[in-house]
């Protein structure tokens, strides 16, 4: 489904204080129909429990990038005139590749129109959904058409960093991005996403990032000793526990451990354990998430992160955007009806196989 998308923007990370900071703004009377910043007066509603009701429908949909793309920006922000001028050729720009395109169109021919061309400029990954045998036009996918204001402010990325990127890695860290697109052997060797059993692109665990095909939507759901959130992508369900401690037995679930308990009007959710097969940019052994749910207006829940890896990186970093209400409910996902793509892949492979097997000399051949 196509909604409201956000496209995030980064700011000067410190790593003092939780490592979020954004850059400060004076709000004035003229900042108070905007929703993205805190109302003097306002207080965040209370549930019937009294905590602070993150409860219904939310999107984290949005065209901007986790890292600041600096072929579009050198900045954490943008002057709101930019943002929009930018939003307004992004729609163009979709509406365009929206049309039908050719069944026997090579994938360098679409990728060359302009329409496509110009997504893909601000989003590079739309090259790889159109790409290859299969793959997806940009009529199925559900990038958004807005810049995310936070605090009203329009960002450059979600990654909060000065420079909108992760700091360096550490030597011997473990690569940022397996080669699992090489790995034809077996469907476990497969990605999680293509066996549908954890949505692509970090939906759900943690940290929870936009996706920028589709399927970026939420349902919170409140009790007195959980948070659950139900993501719309392959229907998977993270349990929050609240005023916990984190597990001792070794076992390591699909999103990790997560630990759950309220600053104020703050949730406050500490995530640890994350098995290998979902580790977030190679780390996962003893990483450390920690997120920070605030509500800031009627229809804006602001989210923030946190990421520690003293084998990975030297110093903690983090990112920041805003969750903005969802139009409609969350329907099932049925992934894997209809899906042929993993039985033809290794259908695929074991008929190369073959193939070369057949062009070598056989044993005691001349």
């Amino acid at each position: 489904m196509r909604r409201v998308l956000i496209l995030v923007l980064g700011t000067a990370l410190s790593t003092a204080s939780f490592a979020l900071a954004a850059p400060g703004r004076t709000t004035s009377l003229a900042d108070a129909a905007d929703p993205t910043i805190a109302q003097p007066g306002w207080n965040p509603p209370k549930n019937a429990m009294g905590q602070p009701d993150f409860s219904g429908y939310w999107t984290n949909a949005t065209i901007t990038p986790l890292t600041r793309n600096p072929k579009l920006a050198t900045t954490a922000t943008l002057p709101a005139g930019q943002a929009r001028a930018l939003e307004s050729s992004w729609a163009k720009a979709l509406e365009e590749a929206d049309k039908p395109t050719d069944p026997k169109e090579t994938t360098q021919a679409y990728q060359n129109k302009s329409s496509e061309a110009a997504l893909i400029a601000i989003r590079p990954e739309f090259g790889a959904a159109g790409g290859d045998v299969g793959g997806y036009n940009a009529f199925w996918l559900d990038p958004g058409t807005h810049i995310l204001e936070v605090n009203g402010e329009f960002r450059t990325s979600i990654v909060t960093t000065p420079n909108g990127q992760p700091p360096a890695r550490k030597a011997g860290a473990a690569p940022a991005f397996g080669r699992y697109r090489d790995n034809y052997d077996s469907y476990e060797s497969r990605a999680l996403g293509e066996r549908c059993i954890m949505g692509f692109g970090r939906n759900a665990s943690a940290p929870m990032l936009p996706n920028g095909f589709y399927n970026n939507d939420y349902q919170i759901i409140q009790t007195p000793d959980t948070v659950v959130i139900q993501v719309e992508l392959i229907h998977d369900t993270r349990i929050i526990r609240l005023n916990s401690h984190h597990r001792t037995d070794g076992v390591r679930p699909w999103m990790g451990d997560s630990i759950g308990h309220f600053e104020g009007d703050t949730l406050v959710v500490e995530t640890t354990n994350l098995p290998e097969q979902d580790n977030f940019m190679g780390s996962w052994k003893n990483l450390k998430v920690t997120e920070r749910f605030t509500r800031v207006s009627p229809t804006r829940i602001n989210y923030k992160f946190q990421i520690e890896d003293p084998d990975t990186w030297d110093a903690p970093w983090g990112g920041e955007y805003n969750f903005s209400p969802m139009h409609g409910i969350i329907y099932e996902y049925a992934c894997h009806e209809g899906n042929y793509a993993l039985p033809s892949i290794l259908a695929g492979a074991r008929r190369q196989e073959k193939e070369a097997a057949a062009t070598q000399p056989k044993p005691g051949a001349n």
